[in-house]
C-alpha cells in the first residue's frame, strides 16, 4: 500500500528561532538545514515540512494547524515538552470542539502560526448536550 505524507512549506523571518521551535514541536531534529531553508520529515504523523526563510512573513491566511493524538497522555506529554522548553501554552480540558468532546493544548510558532495538540475523546457530541458554558469564542482560539 501507498504511503502518503502532507507537505506544509511555511515563510519564517528568522530560521533558527522556527528550527527551535519545531524541533520541540515534533520532538526531532531537521533532516534538512541550510542557510535559508530546513526540512523536517516526520514519520509520525507523516509531515514533510519546510521552512523557508522569507521577508514576506505575515498574518497567515489559515486558521491553524494541528496533530491528533491517541491519548490524553499524548495531549499531557507534549505540554510537559512545550513547557519544559519555555513555550506559554493554553490547555483546553474536556472541551467541546467540532461536535466533539477534546482535551487539547496550543502553542505558536515564532511567525505566530497555531498548533494545536489534541484527543477526541468523543466522536459525535450533539450541540443539545451542555458539557460546559457555552463558548465564547470559536473552538479554535
Amino acid at each position: 500500500m501507498a504511503t502518503f505524507k502532507t507537505h506544509i512549506a511555511l515563510p519564517v523571518a528568522n530560521l533558527e528561532r522556527a528550527i527551535a521551535f519545531y524541533q520541540v514541536l515534533f520532538d526531532a531534529q531537521p533532516a534538512k538545514h541550510k542557510a535559508d531553508y530546513a526540512k523536517f520529515d516526520i514519520d509520525n504523523p507523516g509531515l514533510n515540512l519546510t521552512l523557508n526563510v522569507s521577508d514576506r512573513v505575515s498574518e497567515p491566511g489559515l486558521s491553524h494547524f494541528g496533530i491528533q493524538v491517541d491519548s490524553t497522555e499524548g495531549v499531557q506529554t507534549a505540554i510537559a515538552r512545550f513547557q519544559a522548553a519555555g513555550l506559554a501554552t493554553f490547555e483546553e480540558s474536556d472541551t467541546d470542539c467540532c461536535y466533539a468532546l477534546q482535551d487539547k493544548v496550543w502553542v505558536t510558532d515564532p511567525d505566530q502560526n497555531r498548533w494545536e495538540i489534541f484527543v477526541v475523546k468523543v466522536a459525535d457530541v450533539s450541540p443539545e448536550i451542555n458539557l460546559s458554558a457555552p463558548p465564547a469564542r470559536s473552538c479554535c482560539p
